[in-house]
C-alpha cells in the first residue's frame, strides 16, 4: 500500500539521517560515542500503576505495524553488520527514549563490540604470471578466485613448485619451499591440514587447481556464490590466532595450464619447480574492524535496595541478510516476533510504571552468526547505576504455530531448571497457554545461553521451529500478533511475580 511504503520510506530517511556522521560499512564503520548526549534526557517516569494498565497496553496492532516495518525488504534481513540493522537499531532506540527509558549501555543507549571484518579492495586485487619479465596479467573471478576464509591483504611474487595434493609425505619428498608457492592439486579434502603443512615446509602460499579426480564441482560453480561476501564484507568473531593466514590463489584449469605452458609440460614431476614466478596482491578495505550494536534500554527500579537487581529481558533484532538471488530473509518470526514483543513490552512497561527492580531490554544482534551480540554483553556487562543482573528472559521466535503452542527451556529435565520457569509455568495458562512444552533442544541456541554465563537464573520462551525458518519465506503476513502479544503479557506477568523482597518467590 502506498501509505504504508512512505511511511517506510520516512523512516529509513530519518536512520540513515542518524547514521550520518558514521562510516560507512566496509570502510571499517566506526565506533560512535557521545550517544546519550544525541539522543538527549529520557522522559520522566511515570507514577506507578497496576499489572492491568500494563497488560491492556499490549496491542497485536502495534505488533503488527512494527512486524510490518521490521520486517520488510527495506530492511533488508537485518544483517550483523549492516546498514539496515543500524537503521533498525535507530528505529528501536528511539521509541524506547519517547516511552521514558534511560539509556542501558555506558555510553548511551548502543553497546558496541567490535569484530573482525574483512571486505574486499576488488578494484585494487590481482594477480599475474611473469616469465622472463614477460607479465601476463589474470582476471580475477573469471581465472583466479579468493576465499572469504583464508582472505587477507598481501603482496607476494615467488617461484612455483609443484606440489602434488599437498600432503605430508609428498612435501617431504619435495623438500624445502624456502619462500615459493606450492601448487598442489586440489582434490576438495585437504581441510584446513594444507596450510600448517605447507607453513611448515616454508611455503610463503599456495595456488590450488582442481584435480581430474576431484570431489565435487568446479571452482567456477562454487567461488561465484562466495563473491557477494567478499564484496560485502566478512565479519568474524574477534580471533586471539596471531599467525595469519598464508595467502592462497585458487586457479581455473585453464588458468593453471598457462602456469604449466612455462615450464612445458602439462604433467610435472613432485618437486619440479615452474619456469616463472606467479604475483598476487590482495587488498582490503578499511582497517579491519567494524563496530555493532545491542541496543539497551533501562527501566530504573523504585525501591532504594532492590532497584539495584536488574532483571533482563532480551531478544536478538537481527536475522541472515539477502540471499544470494537477492531475495530478502525478512525473518518476520525469526525473529521480528520477539523484537517487536520486546517493544511491546516496553509499552507495558511504560503503562505500567516503575517496579521495585529494575529491567534492561537488550536487543542484541549478531545471534545468527553464534551469539555475538549476547557474548560482547555477558564477558563486559555493564547496567546504569552500578546495577548487577539477576535474572534474565529471553523471547525468540514467538509467532508462529499453533495458538496454544509455547516452548521453553530449562525444564525439570534439565540441570539448569530454576524459579523462573516455575514462575512461567503457573503463569502461562492465564494467557492461553495451558501447558509448556521443551525447549531443552534449544538450550544452547539463542542468547540466553551466554546470560547463563553470568551465574543467574535464565530461561527461554520460543514457539518452536516451522517450515519457514531460515527461509526467505519467513514473512509479516504469516505472524500470530495475538500470540505474540500474549507471551508479551505472560513475561509482563512474570516481571511483576519478581518484584517481592526475594528474587524467586516459591511456587
Amino acid at each position: 500500500m502506498a501509505s504504508m511504503n512512505q511511511w517506510i520510506a520516512a523512516t529509513l530517511l530519518i536512520g540513515a539521517a542518524a547514521t550520518a556522521s558514521a562510516h560507512a560499512l566496509g570502510g571499517g564503520a566506526a565506533r560512535s560515542t557521545g550517544d546519550a548526549a544525541a539522543v538527549g534526557a529520557p522522559l520522566a517516569a511515570p507514577a506507578p500503576r497496576s499489572l492491568e494498565a500494563a497488560l491492556a497496553a499490549v496491542s497485536p496492532d502495534h505488533i503488527r505495524n512494527d512486524i510490518d516495518y521490521l520486517a520488510s525488504d527495506e530492511l533488508a534481513g537485518r544483517d550483523t553488520p549492516s546498514r539496515e540493522q543500524r537503521i533498525a537499531a535507530r528505529f528501536l532506540r528511539h521509541r524506547v527514549q519517547r516511552l521514558g527509558f534511560a539509556p542501558g549501555a555506558k555510553d548511551g543507549y548502543f553497546f558496541q563490540y567490535p569484530l573482525d571484518f574483512k571486505q574486499l579492495d576488488e578494484a585494487k586485487t590481482k594477480a599475474w604470471i611473469d616469465t622472463d619479465g614477460e607479465r601476463t596479467e589474470l582476471a580475477f573471478a573469471k581465472e583466479f578466485f579468493l576465499s572469504p576464509r583464508s582472505l587477507a591483504a598481501t603482496r607476494l611474487e615467488a617461484g612455483v613448485v609443484f606440489c602434488g595434493t599437498g600432503s605430508k609425505e609428498e612435501l617431504a619428498k619435495v623438500g624445502p619451499l624456502n619462500g615459493r608457492y606450492a601448487l598442489v592439486m586440489d582434490k576438495g579434502d585437504f581441510g584446513r591440514r594444507l596450510d600448517n603443512a605447507l607453513r611448515e615446509a616454508g611455503a610463503a602460499g599456495s595456488l590450488m587447481t582442481r584435480a581430474s579426480d576431484a570431489r565435487g564441482p568446479a571452482y567456477e560453480e562454487i567461488f561465484p556464490q562466495q563473491l557477494e561476501s567478499l564484496r560485502r564484507g566478512s565479519p568474524a568473531w574477534p580471533s586471539a590466532e596471531t599467525t595469519p593466514a598464508l595467502p592462497r590463489a585458487y586457479l581455473t584449469k585453464e588458468c593453471a595450464a598457462k602456469l604449466l605452458a612455462s615450464f612445458g609440460s602439462s604433467d610435472p614431476a613432485l618437486g619440479d619447480e615452474l619456469d616463472c614466478k606467479f604475483g598476487l596482491e590482495v587488498a582490503l578495505q578499511g582497517d579491519g574492524k567494524v563496530w555493532c550494536e545491542n541496543v539497551c534500554a533501562f527501566w530504573p527500579g523504585s525501591d532504594p535496595v532492590l532497584a539495584q537487581e536488574t532483571i533482563i529481558v532480551s531478544a536478538h533484532y537481527d536475522h541472515l541478510g539477502i540471499a544470494g538471488d537477492g531475495r530478502v530473509f525478512n525473518g518476520a518470526d525469526d525473529n521480528g516476533s520477539g523484537t517487536c514483543g520486546l517493544l511491546a513490552l516496553a509499552e507495558a512497561l511504560a503503562a505500567r510504571g516503575p517496579l521495585s527492580r529494575s529491567v534492561v531490554l537488550i536487543w542484541v544482534s549478531g545471534e545468527e552468526k553464534g551469539l555475538w551480540g549476547s557474548q560482547a554483553w555477558a564477558a563486559n556487562p555493564w547496567l546504569p547505576n552500578g546495577a548487577k543482573a539477576v535474572a534474565d528472559i529471553n523471547i525468540d521466535m514467538i509467532g508462529r504455530n499453533k495458538p496454544d503452542s509455547l516452548l521453553i527451556t530449562p525444564t525439570k529435565s534439565h540441570d539448569a531448571y530454576n524459579g523462573l520457569v516455575k514462575i512461567a509455568d503457573r503463569l502461562a495458562p492465564q494467557e492461553g497457554f495451558p501447558k509448556l512444552g521443551s525447549a531443552d533442544d534449544y538450550w544452547s541456541r539463542s542468547d540466553h545461553a551466554m546470560f547463563a554465563r553470568l551465574g543467574i537464573p535464565v530461561t527461554f520462551l520460543f514457539a518452536d521451529l516451522h517450515e519457514d525458518y531460515h527461509r526467505v519465506t519467513d514473512d509479516p503476513e504469516k505472524i500470530d500478533c495475538d500470540k505474540i502479544a500474549r507471551v508479551v503479557r505472560l513475561v509482563m506477568r512474570m516481571i511483576e511475580e519478581l518484584q517481592g523482597p526475594s528474587l524467586l518467590p516459591q511456587s
